[in-house]
Parts: C-alpha cells; structure tokens; sequence
C-alpha cells in the first residue's frame, strides 16, 4: 500500500521564505509604532520641559566708567551694546560696552531737579520751575555694531509751568493722548498738570493747552508721590499712610486712605509701580516686599494687600520689570535677585560680579539685560529668562491676579492690552474635558451596550446584518459635521423646547420600560404572530409619538412649570443658560461616541462559544440567567475595552466640543453651561502662539496631558482586560 504524503510535511522553501518576510514586516511594523509613541512623547516633553527650566544671568567683563558726580538717571540698550547715564548736574554719559568708549555732553538748561520715572523717562525741572519729561531712545545702528543714544529736549515752548509753586515731590508720565505731571506743593496742594498731544488739545487757538486739577493733601506731609501711565490715579505717601488720589472731571478726589502696616508691622521704605500700574510693589525695612492692588469688596475698590516676598538680606534696590509681572532686587550682601509676582516664584539668585557699593542699576526694555554700576565699573548681566510666568502654582493652584476680588482658577491667554498678564491655570480646561466626556459617557455607554447587548444576543442573524453595519457606518461620518449640526441646528431646538427634552430625558427610558411591560401582558396568542427579531419596531413608534407630544406640548409645559419662560426661571435660581452648553454636547458626541462602544462590545458578546449559552439552558438557566451570569461575564473583558475606548474617543473629541460649546473655560457642573476642552484649547490657539513662548510651549504641555492620560488608561483598561479575561476563561 502507498504511503500518503501529506502537504504539511513536506518542506515548502517558498513557504517558509513567506511566513519568515511577513513575520518579519509585522514585527517591523509593531516597533515602528512603538518606536512612534516613544518619539512622539520625547519630542512632546522636549518642547514642554524649558518651561520649568531655571533661569540663568551671565555677568561680561566689567568696563571702566569715570564718573564722579551722583548718577539720578542710567538705562541700557536691548542689544546690551551702548549705556548710558545722566548725573544730577545734568551730564549725559554714554558708554559703549563692547569697546569702552566714553563720550559726555552737557544738557543746555539750567537744571533745579532731574528724576527717573518708570525705569526709562527722565523728569527734568529747570531753575524756572518749568517741567518737561523726557524719553531717551536708543537707535540700532546696523553698520556700527551698536546703539546710538537720541536724547531731545521739547521747545522751550513746550515745557510746563509750575507758575512759582516750591515742589517738595513732583513725579510724570506719558501716553498717546498727552503728559501728566503730579506734584506736591509747598502749601500741601496736590497738583495734577494735563499737558495734551496736539490732536488733543483743550484749545486748538493755544499751542500748549494745560489743565490743572487741585486737591488739599490729605496728610500731613508727604514722602513718596507716583502717577499711574493713565493719569488716572495719584498715590501719596507719609510714612506708613497712603493716599489713593482720582482724577476726578474738574478736581483731584481722595478716593481712600490707606495703612499700610495692616498686614506688617514693619515701616516702609519705598514704593514702586509694577508694570501696568494695577499693582503697588511697598517695600518695608525687615526686608519684605508686599503687593498691593484694588479688589472691589461692596461694590467699591479698596487698596489690598495681596502676597508678600521675603528677602535674606536688606533691599539696595528695586526695579520692576518691562511689560511682565516680576520685579529684580539688589540685595545688601551682593545678589540679584529675580520675584515673579503672579506665580510667586524666585526666578533666579545671581551673584554680582563684584563687592563694591552698586551706585546705579538698569535693566533693558526687553528685560533680557542688567547694567550694574559698581565702583568705577560697569557690569552686563545677559538674562536668559524666558517663561517666568510659568509655575506648578500657576499651572494648577488658585491665582490671586490683579483686580480679581478672590484668587481663583483662570485660563485667558490674549487680550486687546499690551499690559494684559497671561493667565495659564490648566485646571478649567482640564475640568472641561472631563465634563465633556462624563456627560457625554453618560448618554452613549448606556445606550451603546444595551443596543450591544440586544443585537449579539437576542436579535435575529437577518435583521442583525443590517443593523450592525448601519450603526459601525456611523462612525464614518465626519466629526466636523456633527459638531456643526449640533452647534447650529441642535443647539436651538434644545434651547426652543428646552422643557420638552428636559422631560424627555426623565420619561422616555420609563416610557421604554412600561412598553415593554405592556407587550409582555398581552397574550401570546398575539404577540406570536410578529416574526422573532422584528420586536424592536413595536418600540419605535411608541417613542416616536412621545418625542412628538413632548416637543408639541413643550410650550403648555413652560407656561405651567416655568412661569412662561425656563431660561429666566432658570437665571431666577441661580442656575445660567447658555445655548451651546454640556447638555448639547452630551448628546452629540455621545453620538459620535456610541458605535465605537457598540461595535467592540457587540463583537465580544457576539463571540462568546455558543456551548456556554447553551449548556446553561440545558442546566435549566433561564435565558436571562445565562445572559447575566454566562455571557456577559465572559464578555465583560471586551465590553470594559469598549467603555475604554469609547472613553479615549470622548476626551480626545476637538471639532464637536469647538463648535458646539461656548469655548468658555469655568469649573461649573452646570449641564445648561459651556465649557473647554484641552484639545479645543490646543486647535484654536496654536495657530495664534507664537513659537518658543510660554503659550507655545504650554499648549504642547496640554498635548503631553492628553498623551499621558490616553496611555494610562488605555494600559489600565489593558490590565483590567487581563484580569477579566483570566478570571472568566474558566466558563
């Protein structure tokens, strides 16, 4: 007899040359993904990181500077080529860093007072008790290498008159519409001087037209005088008492008197604006500085003392910061010390380069350069200080900011102002997300797994062929457009029946239920006649009908339950409506979440062995029993993967949560109220950050978030799938 040689004994090289090429491309293709996520997550962390990096001051090598008179005004250029310093009498110096050079030239006035206004203008008052204020420039020569100083005096005609009054304090400042001067006088008058721009002169017959608004000091003596850039406020100083001055129509207004020992027992000795004068920087001799702003308790705004910042060794001096919300400090025993005020973070501690008394100190416009006069020489410090902003404080902790009655949680990343501070706390838009996926998890996991549940299990193979391919297509339709019908066509019809879906909501699964109930009473000898599989459509009508009477009675509702309008009735309690709000959301990208949950869930219960179902009815389990007790247990691993998925999709979700919510970033459960989302942050601000910024790279952090979160739970759904599957392999 012949022996049979079997195919798959026999060696196949083609074969095995196959099996080996795609063994090998699959095996490529897992590490390149893998390879992928590992690149993905070290590129994402690389752009974040330099937010949290610390920054650093490099000091050059000192240059020589021969000056023997007291500097009262020095500034520095962005380019940290060219200084420049004015001496009491009223001799400009100019140095140029790079080579030393020195060139000085004298102002052609008769000088009474010069003063440092704002780190960079120069207050000049001539021995005619004239005023001018003064703005040094520096002009970037290209061919030179260097800065060039531009230092004009005004005509004599522009110059203003103090019409004889002795000033005992006199302070200014500048902005489109025109110069502000306030001063003190010695008769204990405040004085405030309006010196407009030509375009908005009081008078355009006069060539200067001045307004002056008086008050009666209100303290006894006067130390310290600043004047906000709005010309708006006048802060008087005595001692421990501050006066907040406002420029009222026709006089100057004592809007309150402040004691600024309240929350230290400590004298002060000196005040400094911080930039954009919403902000008082109060420093006090037990070496503190506090920051004061307005907060408005009953309706009106009262000077407060917000944070403090506590210094090893007593203050040389204080400068606050160009267009940033941080202040640098020379210490007594030799430091430069950066304080970011919003994030209330130490940004750097920097040795000076030498021991000497420092007899000026300025900082560039750009606040990337330090000039240091100590001794006879001069010092450039390069600060490389980029996101001083940024803390883990700021980022996720309660920020007290500036005219905000209460510390609370803010993300708000642009405005019209260039004095605007940004705020970057993560937590409303990390809320947000997490508010938009629970509602709509909410709505789409219920819905998703019974609908599973029923077509794997109970429906008919004919009518399941049509139903499953029906529901996995609409997971092809685009996200984009369900956002848009939501937000467009949706969101105004929730809004018009708003107490019709509310009812729905509460109803129609009870109204499912006693469906259900009622065909389960009927006798058999009708309900048999509807062929098996074809029961679902005795419930569509059934909802069909109760959407229909909802929506046509919704206004007879409104009247009877909500005093003819919800919206109000609503407001009434306490409780905001918004048309584009997490009800609307719910739905909608509960939508687009359900065939995700609903096809995974539905192939795991689908594929459970027939002989566990079976042999449970055999043992005399009813088909229930061995729904509960057989088939989901043993399904329950795929239906966790489900939820999990479906939960990934939800959280990740961008177009629907963009275009059907407000985009508002607040921590409210309210269902009738927007909110925003970490991806939605991510696709409409990216295109409006500017690259290597805090924004930029705090946004790449949220990418990183989203990374992170996904991974996780999807390696814990893994691991809970395990264990699932473990325990339920036995059945």
């Amino acid at each position: 007899m012949a022996t049979a040689n079997f195919s798959l004994q026999t060696k196949d090289r083609k074969r095995l040359i196959k099996d080996r090429l795609v063994r090998w491309i699959v095996s490529f293709g897992g590490l390149s993904v893998l390879a992928s996520l590992i690149f993905i997550f070290v590129y994402l962390a690389y752009v974040t990181f330099p937010l949290f990096s610390d920054a650093k001051v490099t000091w050059s090598q000192g240059v020589e500077l021969s000056i023997d008179k007291p500097i009262v005004y020095s500034v520095v250029d962005d380019h940290g080529t060219r200084a420049a310093f004015v001496t009491s009498e009223g001799a400009v110096v100019e140095q140029s860093l790079v080579s030393g050079q020195q060139t000085t030239r004298q102002l052609p006035i008769s000088i009474s007072m010069l003063k440092t206004i704002n780190n960079d203008q120069l207050l000049i008052v001539d021995s005619d008790q004239r005023l001018a204020l003064v703005q040094p420039k520096f002009k970037w020569q290209s061919e030179k290498g260097q800065s060039d100083l531009e230092l004009e005096l005004p005509g004599r005609a522009d110059w203003v008159p103090t019409h004889g009054s002795f000033m005992s304090l006199v302070t200014a400042t500048s902005n489109a519409h025109g110069t502000a001067f306030a001063m003190v006088d010695s008769s204990g008058l405040v004085h405030l001087i309006w010196q407009p721009t030509s375009s908005d002169a009081l008078d355009s017959s006069d060539s200067i037209a001045v307004q002056t608004l008086s008050t009666l000091a209100p303290l006894d003596s006067a130390d310290e005088i600043l004047l906000t850039p709005d010309a708006q406020t006048v802060y008087v100083r005595s001692g421990n008492e501050l006066a907040v001055i406002n420029r009222g129509a026709e006089h100057l207004v004592v809007r309150e008197l402040v004691d600024l020992t309240a929350m230290n027992s400590a004298n002060v000795t000196g005040l400094k604006l911080l930039s954009g004068a919403h902000s008082l920087l109060v420093e006090y001799d037990n070496q503190q500085v506090w920051q004061w702003f307005d907060v408005v308790k009953q309706d009106a705004r009262h000077l407060t003392a917000i944070r403090s910042f506590d210094f090893d060794a007593p203050l040389n001096a204080l400068l606050p910061e160009n267009l940033t919300k941080g202040f640098i400090t020379v210490l007594a025993d030799g430091s430069m010390q950066n304080n970011y005020t919003t994030s209330e973070r130490v940004v750097f501690t920097s040795s000076l380069p030498s021991k000497d008394p420092v007899s000026a100190f300025a900082l560039s416009h750009n606040n990337q350069n330090a000039l240091v006069l100590s001794g006879h020489t001069t010092y450039l410090g390069h600060i490389d200080n980029p996101h001083p902003e940024i803390s883990l404080s700021a980022l996720f902790g309660k920020v007290w900011y500036e005219s905000y009655p209460e510390p609370e949680f803010v993300w708000q990343t642009t405005a019209a102002s260039d004095e605007f501070e940004g705020k970057y706390s993560l937590v409303p838009i990390a809320f947000g997300t997490i508010k938009a996926a629970m509602f709509a998890m909410l709505f789409a996991v219920p819905i998703a797994v019974f609908g599973a549940i029923y077509t794997a299990y109970f429906m008919s193979s004919t009518m399941r062929k049509v139903v499953k391919p029906t529901i996995e297509l609409m997971e092809a339709l685009p996200t984009v457009i369900i956002g848009f019908l939501a937000g467009l066509w949706f969101a105004p019809i929730v809004e018009t029946h708003l107490p019709a879906v509310l009812l729905l909501l509460l109803t129609l699964p009870t109204i499912c239920l006693l469906a259900g109930v009622v065909w389960y009473i009927l006798p058999r000898q009708y309900t048999s006649k509807l062929p098996s599989g074809l029961h679902p459509f005795t419930l569509i009508p059934v909802i069909i009908v109760a959407m229909y009477l909802a929506m046509t009675y919704s206004t007879d509702m409104e009247v009877l339950f909500f005093n003819g309008d919800a919206r109000v009735f609503l407001a009434q309690h306490g409780i905001d409506f918004d048309q584009r709000n997490a009800l609307v959301v719910g739905f909608a990208m509960g939508f687009a979440v359900i065939p995700t949950i609903f096809t995974i869930a539905e192939d795991a219960i689908f594929s459970v062995p027939k002989h566990l179902s079976d042999g449970s009815l055999a043992l005399g389990a009813t088909q229930w029993q061995t729904l509960v007790y057989v088939v989901l247990l043993t399904a329950s691993p795929g239906i966790f993967s489900a939820v999990m998925m479906g939960l990934g999709r939800a959280v990740g979700e961008t177009m629907i949560v963009l275009m059907a919510t407000g985009n508002t970033p607040i921590l409210d459960w309210n269902i009738f109220e927007g909110m925003r989302t970490l991806s939605a942050t991510m696709a409409v601000e990216l295109p409006e950050s500017e690259v290597g910024g805090s924004h930029y790279r705090l946004l790449f952090l949220i990418a990183l978030i989203l990374f992170s979160f996904t991974f996780v739970v999807n390696s814990l759904a893994e691991w809970v799938r395990q264990r699932l599957r473990e325990k339920y392999s036995a059945l």
